[in-house]
């Protein structure tokens, strides 16, 4: 074998490295015995004519590249090593596949440096056995890979590096014995070696060739289990139903952590030098997002000091210069999941470059001495430094938090009653309850033991009539039906609550005995329903893939549809996007719909609720227990029963006491009710009928198997309604005014998703519910204006506090994922990031934070023509319905001095959410979507076009510096949101400021009644920010899904209207620190009132079968835990200087709050 097997050239032609022989022959000169670059030889012969025959040739250093040739010839491998042998005494020889595999290793090509690293069917024995016969310098050791093809060795050497892992445990079976291995699989567990994993866990087999790795979610998140692989093609994993760990073979099962979607790998080349990208995560949908080439799309992140330490460390430990890893970075730390060996970045000619030279540094230095060749360390440094960016220097959008209220669903349902017996008390022992003094159960396992309480309390009951169970038979069987519906426990459709009362329940209300038993007791809360429909995750999907519109780029054609931008930012690591969500199923569902929409996601949204959606340890930030009401709470109950219990005309002294703010929607619903007791009547007396007609269709052979919408049948149906028909009204003629919700709630469903039925009078139960509903939901969150404040700051309290500091972290710390500027390919702007933070709730924090912003003191009504009609439009909007969006803008304008008030800007928008049935004539008017730049646009010298989201330009906008006005234009683009407004081109402009215009909150407007979209285009607004939201749904789908709009399956949504649009930060943080030191000294002294109180109850005698309540921990946990948010800590030099102010005071003020806690 005479010839080159294979040869790599430079630019000019000339050949840079070849491929090794083994013949005698082609070993090299006999000086020197190595293969030289033939166009080194070439230039030695001619040199030889000019010189004497004494002149000895130049010694070079050949650098042997032993692996399988689809390494060797890859790519990466082949662009590093062009560039290595532009190093003067290197060369490069590539050895023969065939040679690797069937020559013993003496007859393998000398060299000085080997670079050999294990794949799939290299022969990892002789490597190490030619590395032991010629002692060449080794780039990656050899004996070292053995270790890293088993899992369970590399993280033991990681843990011994001191090295930060995810929580882990290994499972090894015995393939001939597989049953016989210390595994406890559990509903929602598994339990390795006694090391107990919750669901969601990971689960990876021990050989790191085995890329068959599951991921296995709990029953609340949907269950099932992801299935990651190689990749084939477009996938790399799948999700599968099954939620069962696998039987054989031996894994590593660790903890799952929190990623937001995003894997990072490192590659490092050295200790000294180590490389970041970012991509989605595998586990996420499972489809792969390659580039044109068919490349899988990564984009380079810096590493913060402490990773590069990791990356320094694992480079060590593992003796592998050339080392790839992956990074996980969870919860403002970074875990090390997996250590891959010998790995190159593709596609990335910047690190080609550093690649080469670090090597080739690092080979001379080591070689260059021994070999008497000339040559000195160079000066610079090789780990190339990192330099940040600046994005621009006009207004950039810079933080976007949004308030959400979770989609349509199932109407809610709940059931209480009083239960004494042993083992209910025995349940509530064995599940901490006496910790607080209440119980929440959800797991399957947790609601299986209230059924078999149930089902044996049943039994004893029908053998014993004369048995001594104080609890009611018809109370028992409703539990036990509820609780065997669907044939199996989801987690996130029912939930058993438990309170202990020391004296037993204070007063019997409709549903219980009217002498109930002194003593000890338990009140038990079943909740069922409430799930969200396949309309709201429809809803939910939409408003997210119309919401990328208010980002920079919104209107561009990226990937077939519009809102290109913030995919563009999400997609390059430029947008720090985070998803909250309460503990409700509905809101988490909700959550994760909205996630695949705004992010343009595929499949099942458990994967996406489980890595994108955060609702643990949130203590209270967006929950609410209905069942523990302030003390504000319950007068202002008490007082609207009151009111709402007259059986006559409300009088002018009833509008004074129920509608003290003069809200029009309270104002027209009491003008339609007249007389509540009446309505109350009618609405009764409507049900009935309603009931009757359900059970004459039960009764007609041809509904029997009649599915009505969700899969409710009749019988489930006509449950739900005879319930409130009981309910409603109790024996002494008196109407529970608590139902009025519920009621309104199931017509609002069965007259949009069971309209098929045509059940009579429905609509008109819709009416009358609506207008006592439209009464009582909201002024149960306050009557008077001190009232609304008092309970939204109880409710509100901790989200207040996320969203100040959101607003004052503009500059993120070293946890985010950033775009590294000097690696970035076909990015202009890699320094651009904006922050998102999506919070999804229920109703009542939606009610409660809109309470505050109308009634903190924000602004003054008087003085702000702009915020008196924000109000006047709210209080004219009479129901905050699913979907409900509350949207905060924050933008900084880089012209402005760094200290000035004006370099951040802040926005304030808001939507009611769903249209509801015959809303259209109804509707009240806002003024559109209005950004300020948008409106300052003849200072604007160049109008520019549509954002080419190809060449990723930096977005602009015109700074704010005047009052703003109102006026048509035009189409110009918006600078600020990136995005183009149309106007109605026919109308004059008028130059006169904003307080100069009429606004009728109630006036009809036509030409808005079809408009869908995520942002208003209203008469007296100018901007159209985004198309239409169908628009959006038939560009994404080639057919647009059946009875999009309307009042059929899935209604559509009012786009938002701007309330304010020329604060600033200053305001808004001023505004929000002085609601949250109120609040704080509110919550602090009801706290000390409660614990009194509890105190006092601790005295209280106890039933002979359970222990005395154990003393109630006050705090616990670390400190910042009772804020509601956990507070990361800047850096000094990440804070504007305002903001670090700013942020040493809400410190202050958090450590003074916690003292005072304590010392209470």
């Amino acid at each position: 074998m005479s010839e080159a097997r294979g040869e790599g050239r430079d630019q000019s032609g000339n050949l840079s490295f070849v491929v090794g022989c083994v013949d005698e022959d082609h070993r090299g000169s006999e000086e020197g015995g190595r293969i030289k670059n033939e166009g080194e030889m070439r230039k030695g012969e001619e040199e030889d004519d000019d010189k004497d025959d004494d002149s000895p040739p130049e010694r070079q250093i050949v650098v042997g590249i032993c692996s399988m040739m689809k390494k060797s010839k890859s790519k990466p491998m082949t662009q590093i090593m062009e560039r290595l042998c532009k190093f003067e005494y290197i060369t490069v020889v590539i050895f023969p596949e065939e040679v690797i595999l069937s020559q013993p290793v003496d007859k393998w090509p000398l060299c000085d440096c080997l670079v050999s690293f294990h794949s799939k069917g290299f022969p990892l024995d002789k490597a190490v056995e030619y590395a032991k016969l010629r002692n060449p310098l080794l780039i990656n050791d050899l004996n070292m890979q053995y270790y890293i093809q088993d899992r369970r060795e590399v993280y033991r050497i990681l843990q011994e590096e001191g090295i930060d892992l995810p929580r882990y445990a290994v499972l090894s079976r015995d393939p001939d014995r597989p049953e016989e291995c210390n595994l406890v699989e559990g509903e929602d567990h598994v339990e390795v070696n006694g090391e107990v994993f919750p669901k969601p866990f990971v689960e990876k087999p021990v050989s790191a060739e085995d890329h068959n790795v599951y991921v296995y979610y709990p029953t609340s998140a949907g269950g099932g289990s992801q299935r990651l692989f190689r990749k084939i093609g477009s996938r790399s994993s799948v999700y599968s139903p099954e939620s069962c760990v696998r039987k054989t073979g031996s894994y590593i099962y660790e903890e799952f952590m929190p990623t937001d979607g995003t894997d990072v790998k490192v590659y490092t080349v050295g200790p000294d030098y180590a490389h970041a990208e970012a991509r989605k995560s595998p586990a996420l949908d499972g489809k792969v997002e390659r580039d044109s080439e068919g490349k899988e799309i990564r984009y380079p992140v810096m590493l913060s000091a402490m990773e590069k330490l990791v990356a320094r460390k694992v480079c060590l430990a593992f003796k592998q210069t050339v080392c790839g890893f992956d990074l996980l970075r969870a919860n403002g730390h970074s875990f090390v999941c997996d250590v891959n060996g010998f790995s190159f970045v593709k596609n990335s000619m910047k690190y080609y470059d550093d690649c080469a030279k670090v090597l080739g540094n690092m080979v001379m230095r080591e070689l260059a001495p021994q070999f008497h060749i000339p040559w000195s360390i160079p000066l610079e440094a090789e780990d190339i430094p990192i330099v940040p960016t600046t994005s621009g220097t006009m207004m950039e959008l810079r933080c976007v938090i949004a308030i959400i209220r979770h989609g349509d669903r199932t109407p809610k349902q709940k059931m209480k009653m009083e239960v004494r017996h042993p083992l209910f008390f025995a349940l509530f022992e064995k599940y901490g309850g006496y910790k607080s003094g209440k119980l929440k159960l959800k797991k399957p396992k947790q609601l299986q033991e209230v059924l078999d309480i149930a089902r044996l309390l049943l039994a004893e009951l029908g053998q014993h009539t004369d048995c001594e169970i104080e609890e009611k038979k018809g109370k028992l069987e409703q539990l036990k039906t509820v609780l065997e519906m669907y044939g199996h426990f989801s987690g996130i459709n029912r939930k058993v609550q438990l309170t202990y009362l020391p004296n037993g329940q204070p007063k019997a209300s409709s549903e219980e005995e009217e002498c109930p038993t002194e003593g000890p007791s338990l009140l038990l809360v079943l909740k069922w329903g409430g799930e969200l429909t396949p309309a709201g995750r429809v809803q939910a999907e939409e408003l997210g893939r119309a919401f990328r519109c208010m980002y920079p780029g919104g209107q561009g054609d990226y990937a077939g549809f519009p809102g290109c931008g913030l995919l563009r930012l999400h997609s390059t690591y430029r947008h720090d996007l985070k998803i909250y969500a309460s503990d409700e199923g509905r809101v988490q569902m909700t959550a994760a719909a909205f996630a695949k929409g705004l992010l343009a996601l595929e499949g099942e949204l458990t994967p996406i609720l489980v890595q994108m959606v955060k609702s643990a340890n949130m203590n209270g930030m967006l929950d609410s227990d209905s069942e523990s009401l302030t003390d504000c709470q319950q007068r202002v109950k008490v007082r609207l029963h009151e009111i709402m219990q007259k059986d006559q005309d409300f009088t002018e002294a009833d509008y004074q006491k129920l509608a003290p703010t003069g809200s029009p929607s309270l104002v027209t619903s009491m003008k339609t009710i007249g007389n509540p007791v009446r309505t109350c009547d009618q609405v009764y007396a409507l049900i009935q009928r309603l009931t009757s007609q359900i059970r004459r269709r039960l009764e007609d052979p041809k509904s029997a198997d009649l599915q009505l919408y969700h899969s409710e049948t009749l019988e489930l149906m006509l449950q739900r309604w005879s319930k409130l028909e009981r309910d409603f009204r109790n024996k002494s003629g008196r109407y529970d005014i608590s139902k009025i919700p519920d009621i309104y709630d199931c017509v609002k469903y069965d007259t949009q998703h069971n309209a098929t039925l045509d059940l009579e009078d429905t609509l008109e139960l819709f009416r009358l519910s609506r207008a006592l509903a439209d009464i009582v939901i909201p002024q149960e969150y306050g009557i008077n204006k001190a009232e609304k404040m008092d309970i939204a700051q109880a409710y509100c309290l901790p989200l207040m506090k996320k969203i100040q500091l959101d607003l004052q972290r503009t500059h993120e710390d070293e946890a985010v994922n950033k775009l590294h500027p000097l690696y970035s390919r076909g990015v202009m702007s890699p320094g651009r990031h904006v922050r998102t933070r999506l919070y999804f709730t229920s109703e009542s924090h939606v009610h409660s934070l809109l309470s505050i912003f109308r009634y903190g003191g924000l602004l003054d009504e008087v003085k702000d023509q702009q915020w008196k009609q924000a109000m006047d439009y709210l209080s004219a909007v009479s129901e905050l319905n699913y979907m409900t969006q509350i949207v905060i803008m924050l933008y900084e304008d880089n012209n402005k001095d760094p200290g000035s008030e004006e370099r951040f800007h802040v926005e304030l928008h808001f939507s009611p959410g769903v249209k509801g049935c015959e809303d259209e004539e109804n509707v009240p008017l806002g003024f559109g979507f209005r950004p300020a730049s948008a409106e300052n646009q003849e200072k604007q010298t160049n109008q520019g076009s549509l954002e080419d989201l190809s060449q990723d330009e930096t977005d602009r906008a015109l700074s704010l510096s005047e009052p703003i006005s109102i006026k048509r234009s035009p189409m110009i683009r918006n600078r600020k949101t990136g995005s183009m407004e149309v106007a109605d081109q026919g109308h004059v402009h008028d130059p006169s400021p904003l307080s100069h215009i009429q606004y009728s909150p109630l006036l009809n407007h036509r030409h808005r009644s079809l408009c869908s979209g995520l942002f208003s285009t209203s008469a007296l607004g100018v901007s159209s920010s985004t198309p239409n939201l169908w628009d959006c749904v038939r560009t994404h789908y080639r057919k647009p899904p059946p009875c999009f709009e309307g009042c059929s399956m899935v209604p559509s949504i009012y786009p938002l209207e701007t309330l304010h649009n020329s604060l600033s930060l200053k305001q808004v943080d001023k505004f929000l620190n002085a609601v949250c030191e109120h609040s704080s000294d509110a919550h602090a002294k009801t706290m000390k009132g409660r614990h009194s109180i509890r105190g006092t109850a601790r005295h209280t005698p106890t039933p002979t079968h359970r222990k005395p309540c154990p003393p109630q921990k006050l705090l616990s946990g670390p400190p910042n835990a009772h804020f509601g948010v956990s507070i990361a800590t800047p850096t000094f030099f990440s804070l504007h200087p305002y903001f670090f102010k700013t942020y040493l005071a809400l410190l202050n003020v958090r450590i003074l709050n916690a003292k005072r806690n304590t010392e209470h």
